[in-house]
């Protein structure tokens, strides 16, 4: 898989069209749920840039693939 950096509101969006939705908010983390995976918080300031590596860890935990980018 290869991963590229972009931006963390592209990679809400992402997750929101694979399934995932906000279960609850304070600032900028963001508790995210999906039925039969356990939540995760999505800690990242909208405009901010996320990393491949860091990408990668949010892929392993919430099922994210490159393509859904």
């Amino acid at each position: 898989m290869e991963w590229r950096a972009v931006k963390a509101s592209r990679v809400l969006k992402a997750l929101a069209s694979i399934g995932w939705r906000i279960k609850r908010q304070r600032g900028s983390h963001r508790i995210l749920a999906k039925p039969g995976w356990p939540n995760v918080t999505f800690a990242f300031h909208e405009r901010e840039e996320i990393g491949p590596r860091m990408l990668s860890r949010i892929a392993k935990h919430t099922g994210l693939m490159p393509d859904d980018l």
